[in-house]
């Protein structure tokens, strides 16, 4: 079947976009960080809340941010050998399967999460979010084999869209299982939104599967499989260092992306933590419903956001609409770090919402317009652009979390998402309009 500018297979793909993006909005954004800074708690010394976590003691969102860039810097290591062997044996759609369902299936597991199991538990959740990340780089290579170059912003875009369109409406449900029901059975229905995460990315992700590619079999107990692998990573690394415009778009979209995930891993904890709410139990219900409600104007401003920003890469190219998307970046960390009441935060996460679609949607189809036309090595090519993104995490959140438990302010941790985005910026600036190939640079 023939893939490319197939439109039952475009909306296929982007349909995966609508069953994964549950995962960030749920686990990662919304209900589990709230879930997690409330519950893990062994002990709270002037106000801060601490967890042991193998005999040491964490500030428990700290904790969380530092495990974060563990379970990246292992993808680092781990996927740019996996993309290769995907590439090598034509099967992206076997490794794309395989994440899912890891990712799903440790979603259905946090339902029972425990305190007194915490090493277990956390355990889970990193499997969680290495099934998600992972999927994505493979999910991601079929976007230059599946539409031509003038399409790729706008389906980047409309996949970005369906996401938080589908994130939103299971968050929905799942605000309305917990807050309609007694404040006795709220844990319970709290816990059953992880297992629902699940089975909504695991069910319609084969909606996704159904039109893509199945490719040739893969067998991982032959050693000649990983050397296969190795050797087209080589390849696709051997184009990489030959060019400037490729090459630097990816020094500027490592350091950039540092900032923009980290902002997205640690909102929730941001505004749990560093907005004045209110005291006591009026308080916390206060923070609640303020943290989701902050949530949901971010997802549903970033659907229109996402195609805003198209329309200028559009008119004015892409690079011009990255670097608007930073400048505006830069300015909403700048406003973060002075807010302090709900009616401020609310403001700045609208205009995340804003600038988070766009940028995140952009930054793949750019992405996918500067690797070669004719490769077939979508895979490999997308572990570098998967890399930069992981490895941005690392550094963002480690940063985040060291400043965090240093300093015991989150707010010290703001300048340092600044900086990175500042550099991601200039970086930009070197970045030509047309590929240019060279010895040595």
């Amino acid at each position: 079947m023939e893939i490319k500018n197939n439109k039952k297979v475009q909306n296929a793909w982007t349909f995966y976009d609508w069953a994964n993006s549950v995962y960030p909005l749920v686990i990662t954004t919304a209900i589990f960080p709230i879930f997690f800074e409330g519950y893990a708690v062994h002990e709270i010394i002037d106000g801060k809340k601490y967890i042991d976590f193998f005999g040491y003691r964490f500030i428990n969102t700290a904790l969380i941010t530092i495990l974060s860039s563990a379970y990246f810097f292992l993808l680092v290591l781990l996927l740019p050998v996996l993309t290769g062997i995907a590439d090598s044996s034509g099967n992206k759609r076997a490794f794309l399967r395989f994440f899912c369902y890891l990712g799903s299936f440790s979603c259905i597991m946090l339902s029972f999460f425990n305190i007194n199991y915490i090493e277990i538990s956390l355990f889970i959740y990193v499997m969680a979010g290495i099934g998600f990340w992972s999927s994505l780089v493979f999910y991601n290579a079929f976007l230059p084999e599946i539409a031509d170059e003038k399409d790729h912003d706008k389906l980047s875009a409309k996949g970005f869209s369906m996401g938080y369109l589908g994130a939103v409406i299971l968050l929905l449900t799942c605000l309305g299982l917990i807050f309609l029901t007694p404040a006795e059975d709220r844990s319970f229905y709290t816990r059953l939104c992880f297992a629902l995460t699940g089975f909504w990315w695991f069910g319609f992700s084969h909606v996704t599967f159904k039109r893509l590619p199945k490719g040739n079999k893969i067998v991982l107990n032959d050693k000649t499989t990983y050397s296969r692998g190795v050797k087209e990573l080589k390849k696709v690394w051997s184009y990489v260092v030959l060019t400037k415009r490729l090459k630097r778009f990816i020094y500027s979209f490592f350091v950039y992306s540092m900032a923009i995930q980290t902002i997205m891993l640690v909102a929730v904890y941001f505004g749990a933590e560093e907005i004045n709410w209110g005291e006591g139990e009026e308080g916390a219900l206060k923070a609640k419903m303020g943290l989701i409600v902050s949530i949901l104007l971010i997802q549903l401003i970033a659907i229109p956001g996402a195609y805003l920003i198209s329309k200028i890469s559009t008119i004015k190219g892409n690079l011009f609409a990255l670097k608007t998307s930073v400048i505006l970046w830069i300015l909403l960390c700048f406003c973060a770090f002075f807010v302090h009441e709900p009616f401020e935060f609310y403001c700045v996460a609208g205009f995340v919402g804003l600038v988070m679609g766009g940028s995140q949607s952009i930054s793949r189809s750019t992405y996918s317009k500067y690797i070669p036309h004719e490769t077939k090595d979508t895979s490999s090519f997308f572990s570098f652009y998967d890399i930069s993104e992981k490895l941005g995490i690392v550094i963002g959140m480690f940063s985040f979390g060291f400043i965090h438990q240093l300093t015991g302010n989150m707010r010290n941790s703001v300048l340092a998402l600044i900086t990175f985005f500042t550099a991601g910026l200039i970086l930009l600036y070197f970045v030509p309009k047309k590929e240019v190939e060279i010895n040595n640079d």
